[in-house]
């Protein structure tokens, strides 16, 4: 028989044996998805939005640190493990359909189900208006310190109030000069971003078309725990809320527009994702790209082109998840338990352990903290990695460390944590 003979039937005799990974089928009969409230944007009314039947999250549940560490990176960062073994279980055939997640077309039925209830989930979690667009996009939250002031000024000498408390809205200011008159109402550099003013000390523009803030600070923990009204009346709020989307309820309502990337709280990178008022859409500066357009995006329901299918799907499961947990009052109850132990175990320390944020607005996302004898930093980062815990070192702009404790963070990875630090400090006095 000839090389090429003998491969094809060798092939087709393994596709037909009974345990032949091409027969292989990881599904299980499981129950129907969350009931979902009506929507009627975008054709999509979330009553009749169905799926395939699959499993709920709670049936893929794992022990914590089942994997073996505890990641604290920044973003990407640490997943539910119940969200990542049900997308393992569903990856090869997807809830069977004969495709991965990762194959099917995004005009298909399957997928096409997949996006609409990721919108709707969300739409439940954080209570938004009808009256508000959801936009699964591309380009990550960086992307939108363009879209922003090309969607929301009608021209480049268009007045825009910024609030810079960290690296990231300075990047966003920065951005925005090419495209608006930005204006710096406040910064936190002098400080090295480790406060946020009050509110009635900031002198606003009252022709400034909106106001911008980012909600936390991934780099430096600063976190908002109430927003700036804008001065002007017909102005509007936007926030850059990436690092802390989706760990408590949010008034959506105050804002005009809310943008953040997915990649440290619901999803892996990849995604963006805009909520923005509809009455704001459509009046984008004739320089806008037709990718950086709202309107382009709301129109096509986040489908113009192919958009980044995988991970609006693996958003969907996290929403799915946190919905499950009872919302995102219970959400933030966890993560503000989970903070709390963290950052007593650094005001407890004596000094050894330094957090250098202003209390009143420390992060319950990201924690920097630095050791008082920074010659110890690179002895701590290796001793934690042997113990099973990653991705501990501060950010290079900033050094020292940072746990990031996101929504997915188990508490007993913070209480191993803080158990480490005070066996840490006790070994070197």
């Amino acid at each position: 028989m000839a090389p090429m003979a003998a491969a094809t039937a060798a092939a087709a005799a393994a596709a037909a044996t009974p345990n032949s990974f091409l027969l292989q089928n990881p599904l299980r009969p499981s129950p129907k998805p969350l009931a979902l409230r009506p929507n009627p944007r975008f054709s999509v009314s979330c009553a009749a939005v169905t799926s395939a039947p699959s499993s709920s999250l709670a049936a893929h549940a794992a022990s914590p640190g089942d994997r073996g560490v505890f990641n604290f990176a920044a973003g990407p960062a640490t997943l539910p493990e119940p969200v990542l073994l049900k997308a393992q279980a569903e990856l090869y055939n997807y809830r069977g359909s004969g495709m991965s997640i990762m194959e099917m077309s995004h005009r298909g039925k399957e997928f096409d189900s997949v996006i609409k209830k990721a919108e709707c989930d969300l739409r439940l979690l954080l209570s938004i208006p009808d009256d508000f667009a959801v936009l699964f996009l591309q380009g990550g939250a960086t992307t939108q310190f363009a879209a922003v002031p090309l969607n929301l000024c009608s021209s480049t000498s268009d007045p825009a109030d910024y609030l810079v408390t960290g690296s990231w809205s300075d990047k966003a200011f920065k951005e925005a000069q090419k495209f608006c008159k930005p204006n710096l109402i406040w910064s936190g550099k002098p400080e090295k971003y480790t406060m946020i003013p009050s509110f009635d000390q900031i002198p606003q523009n009252p022709d400034a078309k909106y106001l911008h803030i980012c909600a936390n600070e991934t780099i430096h923990g600063v976190e908002f725990k109430d927003y700036p009204t804008p001065a002007n009346k017909n102005s509007i709020l936007v926030a850059d809320m990436s690092s802390n989307f989706c760990s408590k309820p949010v008034d959506v309502s105050k804002f005009g527009a809310i943008y953040a990337g997915a990649q440290k709280n619901v999803g892996p990178s990849g995604v963006t994702i805009v909520i923005v008022r509809r009455d704001l859409i459509g009046s984008a500066q004739e320089i806008t790209p037709v990718m950086l357009d709202y309107k382009t995006h709301a129109d096509s329901a986040s489908l113009y082109n192919t958009p980044p299918c995988f991970a609006i799907y693996m958003c969907g499961l996290v929403f799915e998840h946190l919905l499950e947990q009872g919302g995102l009052a219970e959400v933030e109850k966890k993560n503000a338990e989970k903070a709390g132990i963290l950052y007593d175990t650094i005001d407890g320390s004596g000094g050894f352990y330094i957090s250098p944020v202003e209390k009143s607005v420390r992060s319950l996302m990201n924690v920097p903290f630095t050791l008082q004898r920074s010659e110890l930093d690179k002895k701590f980062i290796e001793e934690a990695v042997k113990e099973g815990m990653v991705q501990l070192k501060g950010h290079r702009s900033v050094g020292g460390m940072r746990a990031s404790i996101y929504n997915a963070m188990p508490l007993a990875g913070v209480e191993k944590l803080v158990a480490f630090m005070k066996d840490f400090q006790a070994r070197h006095p």
